[in-house]
């Protein structure tokens, strides 16, 4: 089959070693003008998406991976084209916090209080009436940018946001906090109905062990899967969704972030696009083709998703200037052009289908040997992941292969899924959300 997949920032790039070993017909092209350099020599890429539509054809599949491309996904559905990927509607439940509020609002979810700002003047002007802890976000990829707030009375937020207005970040959105275990619930969605499991997944997006430093895009995620349609976290929150994705033809992957305490989930924001590094997990767990699986859900048909039963746990393998996007940093301290990838031994095959490149690419020595290099901006070099039985076997897999790679100043959190092995996921138990 020709698969076309329309990146923005590499999100999906797991997807594309997966759909290359199914033997699909395959071309991917890259927005983001940091990452285009990225996979080359290991993924055929191309300059132009719009130019291979003729190529693709209404009988092949077009996967597009990130937001802004909404409209353009349900302009080619009316044109015949098969679409995954997401919808005009669910790029509007991640872009504009507003509207998310209202669609949850409308379907009997809880919310917090959340609010829009043009300009951080008047979030401060906010906070300052309103004292309380606020967690402050704005609209981009970039984590470090958002803050948890820890202050009754606001004042580290309001510093937050003058950071935001030196930095002209606008607009801004801050919601008060909540309190309890952050908790993801995630499941594909094929226009009309529910497609596969629904994933339950634990984030980890602080840059060092025990959430400590500045949050960034994601350091690593825990994911199981379930096929109780009443699982009180699917039902009491994306399940109650369903009408409107419907309504706006979404198809494609949709996950809810929580905060769950004993009594409430808090949705706190939906990611209407592929995840990161989620997509790497679901890589390592789905059993059946994801040509088959995703054309299902492109098709509006149903699908029985096999997987692997027990727990999947990915981390994030990142490199300096990570987790400051690139041109924040001075110049001596930007990315050379020798950070190469080794291994310390041979990777078994089944330890390659755990290491997910994503801003590395291949070139040949002068003998015609190849090595493989860092060849992005922003860090986020790779993924490795890791299923077992628990969490503890799933992350024993996943650092066995780490310890093997070779990265200078490579950067990973040792942590991951262990505070959600040792007392997260009893806890959730015990109030009944899973």
């Amino acid at each position: 089959m020709r698969i076309l997949l329309v990146s923005g920032e590499l999100i999906a790039s797991p997807l594309c070693h997966r759909l290359m070993s199914e033997g699909h017909d395959f071309k991917l092209y890259i927005r983001d003008d940091a990452r285009r350099d990225c996979l080359d020599g290991i993924i055929p890429k191309v300059e132009n998406w719009k130019d291979e539509l003729e190529w693709v054809g209404k009988d092949g599949l077009i996967i597009f991976d990130d937001l802004d491309y909404g409209q353009e996904q349900d302009d080619l559905r009316k044109q015949g084209y098969k679409v995954v990927g997401g919808s005009a509607g669910g790029d509007a439940l991640e872009l504009d916090r507003g509207i998310l509020h209202k669609v949850l609002s409308d379907s009997d979810l809880p919310t917090l209080p959340s609010f829009d700002f043009e300009s951080a003047d008047e979030a401060i002007d906010h906070i300052k009436k309103n004292p309380d802890r606020w967690v402050v976000k704005q609209s981009s990829h970039i984590g470090m940018l958002n803050y948890v707030g820890e202050l009754e009375d606001g004042k580290d937020a309001i510093d937050t946001l003058r950071g935001y207005k030196d930095k002209g970040i606008t607009p801004v959105h801050i919601q008060k906090r909540a309190f309890g275990i952050e908790v993801g619930v995630a499941r594909y969605f094929n226009g009309s109905d529910w497609v596969g499991p629904i994933e339950i997944n634990h984030e980890h997006k602080h840059l060092c062990n025990e959430a400590i430093g500045p949050l960034t895009a994601e350091m690593g995620t825990v994911i199981w899967y379930s096929n109780d349609e009443n699982l009180p976290l699917f039902a009491k929150t994306l399940g109650k969704l369903k009408d409107y994705l419907i309504k706006i033809d979404y198809r494609g992957d949709i996950d809810i972030n929580c905060i769950v305490d004993k009594d409430t989930a808090w949705p706190l924001e939906a990611t209407a696009r592929f995840g990161s590094p989620s997509t790497a997990l679901q890589c390592a767990m789905h059993k059946s083709p994801w040509g088959d699986f995703l054309m299902s859900v492109a098709d509006g048909k149903k699908y029985n998703l096999e997987h692997e039963d027990g727990v999947g746990v990915v981390v994030a393998v990142a490199l300096p200037p990570f987790p400051y996007p690139p041109n924040s940093v001075r110049a001596e301290t930007q990315k050379s052009n020798n950070e190469y990838l080794y291994f310390k031994e041979p990777l078994t095959l089944d330890e390659e289908w755990h290491v997910h490149l994503e801003e590395i690419s291949k070139k040949q020595h002068l003998d015609g040997s190849e090595y493989l290099y860092w060849s992005g901006e922003f860090g986020y070099a790779l993924y490795v992941t890791g299923v077992g039985k628990d969490i503890h076997e799933a992350r024993d897999r996943a650092y066995k292969i780490i310890n093997k790679i070779i990265l200078p100043k490579k950067i990973y959190r040792t942590d991951i899924g262990i505070k959600f092995a040792e007392h997260d996921h009893a806890t959730l138990k015990e109030w009944g959300w899973i």
